[in-house]
């Protein structure tokens, strides 16, 4: 068996844990958690209660990816499941819904700002 490193990771680094981070009310039944990321990148936990739906739909300037962490999630009429990914090109656009609630990991690239855009 080999031998499993014990080096620490190299900072700069950070570690949280995704239910301590003060949740923002999207809409009903509709939480998100922004994690830490970079400018580049916008990183997010998104818990959906059963029977809710996000309140608008989502329109992807940059994409979007995003993993089914628990629950059921339904995109148009496929269900999808734990374990699931989902990959929304640039322009997409969903509005996804669950009738069991969903937990869901996502990652969104920032679209470039454009001279003067409010950061």
């Amino acid at each position: 068996m080999p031998e499993l490193s014990k080096t620490p990771p190299t900072p700069p680094w950070m570690s949280v844990r995704v239910d301590d981070i003060e949740p923002v009310v999207v809409g009903p039944g509709c939480l998100r958690r922004d994690l830490p990321s970079t400018q580049d990148v916008r990183a997010w936990v998104v818990d959906m209660a059963p029977g809710s739906q996000w309140p608008w739909v989502d329109v992807h300037d940059a994409g979007e990816k995003v993993f089914v962490v628990s629950g059921e999630l339904i995109e148009g009429h496929q269900r999808l499941g734990p374990g699931s990914y989902l990959f929304f090109a640039p322009g997409s656009s969903h509005q996804p819904r669950t009738e069991q609630g969903v937990r869901l990991f996502g990652i969104n690239p920032r679209a470039p700002q454009q001279h003067g855009d409010a950061p």
